[in-house]
C-alpha cells in the first residue's frame, strides 16, 4: 500500500483547513453589565474581579482563550461612565485607549435592564469607531423570560440602526448559566486577524501576579460593605516572597499587602468588630490566591488611610492609576 495520500481525497482536506486566527477583543458596557463574569466564563477560570458593586474593574485584565482554530485575548475594561473624580476620568481614558487597539468590540447590555442613557452614550461613542467589528452581547439572560429578551434584542438592534451602523452579531448569553458562551467565542474567532497564537498554550492572562493578587484582595474587601465604600478601596501588594527554610514539598508564600481607604472613619468598616471583617477578607481572598498561584499562602493585611486618594494625582500614581 502506498504511503503517499490519494491526491483526490487530500484536496478537499486542504480546503477545509482554515488559517489560525489570534487577536484582541474587548467587552464594554455600563458598570456592572456582566463583563468580568463573561471574561471568566470564556477563559474557564477567574482572571477578572467580579462584584455586585458597580465600577469594580480598575485594570484592563486580559483573559486568554485557547482554541484549535484561534486564540482570543479578552481585554476587560472598566465600565464607561460620567466621571465624578480624577480616578473616574482616568478610567474612561483607559476604556477609549483600549477601544482604539482591539480587533473586535463586544458591547454588553444586561437582559434585565432597559436600554438607558448610559448605554446610548456608549453606543454613540462606538458608532464613531467605523472599522472595528462590533458585537452586541445581551448578558444575564437567565434573569428574564423570553419575551423580555426578545424586546431587548430588538431595542439594541434599533439603536444601532438609529446611529447609522450595524452590529456584526447580536448574541444573548448567560455566563452564570453557561448558555451560549461557546457560541460567542465561535462568533468572535472569525473576526480576528490571521495570526499564529500570541501567547503560549496554558497562559490564561498576562496580568502581573501581584496585580491579580491585589485585585482578589480588593474583591473580598468589597463584599458586604456599605454603598459608599467600593470606590474608596485600593489594594497594593508590597511584597510576595517564598518563606525561607521550608522543605521543597511544603512551600509557603508570604504576601504583605495594604488595603487603602480614604478616611479614618472608613477604617472601622473594613476591619470590623474585633477585626472580624478583615480576617474574613484574608480568609476569602487567600483561597482564591492559592488557587491562582498553586501554592499555600500566608497573607498579611494592613489597613491604611490615603486621604482622598481618588482626587489626588500623587496618590493615584502611588496606587498604580
Amino acid at each position: 500500500m502506498s504511503a503517499r495520500p490519494n491526491q483526490e481525497s487530500a484536496a478537499p482536506q486542504a480546503e477545509t483547513t482554515s488559517p489560525h486566527r489570534a487577536g484582541f477583543a474587548c467587552f464594554v458596557g455600563r458598570p456592572n453589565a456582566g463583563k468580568s463574569t463573561l471574561t471568566n466564563a470564556l477563559v474557564g477560570q477567574k482572571v477578572a474581579i467580579t462584584s455586585n458593586r458597580p465600577q469594580t474593574t480598575r485594570h484592563t485584565v486580559r483573559g486568554i482563550v485557547h482554541r484549535d482554530d484561534a486564540q482570543l485575548i479578552l481585554v476587560d475594561t472598566p465600565g464607561l461612565h460620567k466621571p465624578r473624580t480624577l480616578l473616574g476620568e482616568r478610567l474612561n481614558d483607559v476604556v477609549r485607549t483600549t477601544w482604539a487597539e482591539v480587533d473586535v468590540i463586544g458591547f454588553c447590555l444586561p437582559a434585565d435592564q432597559k436600554l438607558g442613557p448610559g448605554d446610548k452614550y456608549i453606543v454613540k461613542e462606538l458608532a464613531g469607531i467605523r472599522k472595528t467589528p462590533k458585537i452586541a452581547i445581551i448578558t444575564k439572560t437567565d434573569l428574564v423570560e423570553s419575551k423580555a429578551l426578545a424586546e431587548q434584542l430588538l431595542a439594541v438592534s434599533a439603536l444601532a440602526e438609529e446611529l447609522g451602523f450595524e452590529w456584526a452579531e447580536i448574541v444573548p448569553v448567560s455566563a452564570v448559566g453557561d448558555k451560549q458562551v461557546d457560541l460567542l467565542a465561535d462568533l468572535i474567532a472569525p473576526l480576528l486577524p490571521e495570526s499564529p497564537p500570541l501567547y503560549p498554550e496554558g497562559d490564561l492572562t498576562d496580568e502581573p501576579e501581584m496585580v491579580m493578587v491585589a485585585e482578589l484582595i480588593r474583591e473580598a474587601a468589597l463584599e458586604g460593605v456599605r454603598d459608599e465604600l467600593p470606590h474608596s478601596i485600593a489594594v497594593v501588594v508590597e511584597e510576595m516572597l517564598p518563606r525561607e527554610d521550608r522543605p521543597a514539598d511544603k512551600p509557603l508564600l508570604d504576601i504583605h499587602a495594604n488595603v487603602y481607604i480614604e478616611r479614618p472613619s472608613q477604617k472601622g468598616i473594613i476591619i470590623g468588630p474585633k477585626g472580624k471583617r478583615l480576617k474574613d477578607v484574608g480568609t476569602k481572598s487567600r483561597k482564591h490566591i492559592e488557587a491562582l498561584l498553586g501554592t499555600p499562602v500566608f497573607l498579611d493585611l494592613h489597613v491604611k488611610v490615603a486621604k482622598d486618594w481618588q482626587r489626588d494625582p500623587k496618590q493615584l500614581r502611588k496606587l498604580g492609576f
